[in-house]
């Protein structure tokens, strides 16, 4: 975790380490029925999404617009906007590092007159385990 990370309460200490330890994008809810999130405390919807919006602001959490559900960082801190590769069979997800896409879509959208004020770039397909079965 970067140094300039604030430090973390118990709640959203118990739901990042729940999203680093689930195997695909979870949302609020499958957080919430999660056995490890239910014995530490965790058992109201409110109390998991305000500690996911805290994990957001710090840059810990995204949140994946196409599935409403939410994955830890991979790569924190990033040198530039995430990108993520949702594979539509299993929910296995990549993330991925949008520095040089960043510049070129933004410059597009100018070009056309467009204010790019954020980004979200979530590709969908089959990962290398779902293509080969």
């Amino acid at each position: 975790m970067p140094s300039d990370t604030p430090r973390l309460t118990k709640n959203q200490a118990v739901v990042l380490n729940a999203l680093k330890h689930g195997d695909t994008p979870m949302t609020a809810y499958e957080i919430l029925g999660l056995e490890e999130v239910r014995e530490a405390g965790l058992k109201a919807p409110l109390t998991i999404y305000r500690a996911l919006d805290k994990l957001m602001e710090a840059g810990l959490v995204h949140r994946l617009e196409t599935l409403n559900a939410f994955v830890a960082c991979e790569r924190c801190p990033h040198p530039g906007p995430a990108g993520f590769a949702i594979c539509e069979k299993c929910r296995k997800t990549v993330e991925l590092t949008l520095t040089d896409c960043e510049a070129h879509l933004t410059e597009n959208a100018r070009r056309a007159g467009f204010r790019v004020d954020a980004m979200n770039v979530e590709m969908r397909g089959l990962c290398a385990d779902c293509q080969s079965s």
